[in-house]
């Protein structure tokens, strides 16, 4: 049994459709190709790929410089040899000693004149003047046991002789003067704090005394004052 094969027409339609995109996609090949190549060349300027495929490809140039080679070294000269010249020596005779005999110097006095003798006058003077004889010292004051006040001694409390609680007697040594006042003020013995014995010299400073009198005539003396600092 034989089959024949009948070819339909849309067969024949789709034969020539398929020749005409070949003969097309063959024209067109060229022109994409050149696309391509142009994308391809953009991208890789833009990419700085190119410059460097084109140090890669193209040859490294060398710079070469020559130096010239430097001129060999002179020999020094050779040093000259000079003759040494010998003083000559001259000959110095030595000069005579001569025999010195020191001499001390002497010296002449004149002989001494005779003076006359003149009658001393009878209301002479004497060279040296007696010195007067000085004037007796007077005595130190006297200590006496006890003192009458004009105003008696008004001690001020420290502050911080109060904040810190202390307390003690101070006794002063007080000269008192002719007028009845505080000449002199020392400490005779302390209260153990410096700040109490210091108001208390200074109350007995400003105090002011009745005079000692004696024989009728008012005299310095020493007395001691005592000054107690309590808290109440």
């Amino acid at each position: 049994m034989t089959y024949s094969r009948t070819a339909s027409p849309l067969s024949g339609e789709e034969t020539g459709l398929a020749l005409e995109l070949k003969r097309r996609s063959r024209k067109l090949a060229p022109m994409t190709a050149i696309v391509v190549g142009h994308f391809v060349l953009f991208y890789l300027a833009y990419s700085g790929m190119l410059r460097t495929v084109t140090h890669a490809i193209l040859p490294q140039v060398v710079n070469v410089t020559f130096v010239a080679a430097p001129e060999p070294l002179k020999a020094p000269p050779p040093p000259k040899l000079v003759p040494l010249v010998q003083p000559k020596q001259t000959f110095v005779p030595p000069l005579p000693q001569l025999n010195i005999v020191q001499t001390e110097p002497t010296i002449t006095m004149p002989p001494p004149q005779p003076r006359p003798s003149e009658p001393a006058p009878a209301n002479a003077v004497p060279s040296a003047q007696v010195a007067p004889p000085a004037p007796p010292q007077p005595a130190a004051p006297k200590m006496v046991s006890g003192v009458e006040y004009i105003r008696v001694p008004q001690p001020v409390y420290p502050s911080i002789s109060r904040r810190m609680g202390e307390t003690g007697t101070v006794t002063l040594r007080v000269l008192i003067g002719e007028k009845g006042t505080a000449e002199q003020v020392t400490v005779h013995k302390s209260s153990g704090s410096n700040n109490l014995d210091e108001a208390g010299r200074q109350a007995v400073l400003r105090a002011l005394y009745k005079p000692h009198i004696e024989d009728g005539k008012a005299i310095p003396v020493y007395a001691l004052v005592p000054i107690n600092f309590q808290l109440g």
